[in-house]
């Protein structure tokens, strides 16, 4: 326990969500794949349980845990992580509104954005959110109802200041959404910081084990989490029961995990600065990066992402990225093992030809926890190729 009797982050990871079954006893809450449940009598449910597209006992245990580890009273999960951000701009904005973003966010949330919530009404505004400045013109000028912000940025690693942002959101009358992905609720509590809402891909450090897809929000806001929820069980974007099961497993040593990420990460970005094939390192963990002193206030560590730019080009990254063997050359990220993954024609192929595009020298790694020696003579030996 915490000085205020809170339970620690990996305490909460373990229990929140995980009280003994009632019947037997059982320390792992069972798996329930029932679609529908027999009430006592018409109107009167057990547990408040009728069909399992609207609540399942299994799924309540994890949006009880995902809350828990973000500190906050709501979360909802859902089938994908880009279902739970078509959540949040569903129930929260109508025709006419508008988002500013990050101008490096995921390519799939700017494809979300702009290609299906554009087409719908939705308008949008890529800016730096590192200069506070462009963030206070575009707010005033747009009218936004929300500013979404992702730090730190995939694949770029820029680290956006969330309390900053958030005090600029609330001042212009906007909601401030954060993609807490990249770090997990380990390294970030982005609602501590003030934000209304965080959303996570689960599919990556939440669940852990590159085996199962899912997302989640979580708010302390009771209208904005009735009005997200909704969407999850009108449009049917809930996870499913053995979805819920796996994240829910993979979440309980999310802290254990997310130090060896980190430790290895960092070995890791230390290594490339010392390649002559290597123009720059993207690592918020770096003294020398931009958004370092940020990063060191707002997260407990530095997390296990990096991103390196080669001075051979798009040639030398894709030689790299097709020549390592421990690195696995995959989309995806934040499983137990490491992925190399090349973004401009894989995870940010929907985002060439904007401003938004991704330099083509550019390889983003996904520092898994294997022993770290073995990581760096993988790497030693693919760089080798060039």
């Amino acid at each position: 326990m915490t000085a205020q009797n809170t339970p620690g982050f990996s305490t909460r990871a373990v229990h929140a969500g995980s009280a003994p079954e009632e019947l037997t006893g059982a320390v792992i809450p069972p798996l329930y794949l029932s679609t529908t449940y027999h009430p006592h009598k018409i109107g009167e449910l057990r547990g408040g349980y009728d069909y399992s597209r609207g609540t399942n006992p299994t799924r309540d245990a994890l949006q009880e845990q995902l809350a828990a580890l973000e500190g906050g009273r709501f979360g909802i999960s859902y089938a994908s992580g880009l279902g739970a951000e078509d959540a949040i701009l569903r129930g929260l904005l109508s025709a006419g509104d508008h988002v500013v973003m990050g101008n490096d966010v995921y390519g799939g949330t700017f494809r979300l954005i702009s290609r299906i919530h554009g087409a719908a009404g939705i308008g949008h505004t890529p800016v730096d959110l590192t200069d506070l400045d462009a963030v206070r013109s575009a707010l005033a000028e747009t009218g936004a109802r929300l500013l979404w912000v992702e730090t730190p940025s995939n694949p770029m690693m820029k680290i956006a200041d969330i309390e900053a942002l958030v005090g600029l959101a609330h001042e212009h009358g906007a909601l401030a959404v954060v993609d807490n992905t990249f770090a997990s609720p380990y390294l970030q509590q982005p609602l501590a910081l003030g934000a209304d809402v965080v959303v996570h891909s689960t599919t990556k450090y939440l669940g852990g084990h590159s085996d199962v897809v899912g997302g989640a929000v979580i708010t302390n806001d009771e209208e904005i989490a009735d009005k997200v929820r909704f969407i999850q069980f009108a449009a049917g974007n809930q996870s499913s029961p053995f979805d819920a099961y796996l994240t829910m497993r993979g979440a309980k040593t999310l802290g254990v995990r997310m130090d060896r990420h980190c430790d290895n990460a960092e070995a890791v970005a230390q290594w490339l600065l010392g390649r002559p094939e290597v123009s720059h390192v993207l690592y918020p963990g770096l003294p020398d990066h931009p958004g370092h002193e940020v990063a060191a206030r707002q997260m407990k560590r530095f997390g296990g992402m990096v991103s390196v730019r080669l001075k051979g080009g798009e040639a030398a990254a894709r030689t790299v990225a097709e020549s390592t063997r421990l690195f696995t050359l995959a989309e995806s990220l934040g499983g137990i093992e490491s992925l190399m993954n090349y973004p401009s024609e894989m995870t940010h192929a929907s985002v060439k030809g904007t401003e938004l595009a991704v330099p083509v020298d550019l390889l983003r790694l996904s520092v898994g926890i294997e022993d770290v020696e073995d990581l760096l003579a993988d790497l030693e030996q693919a760089f080798a190729q060039l």
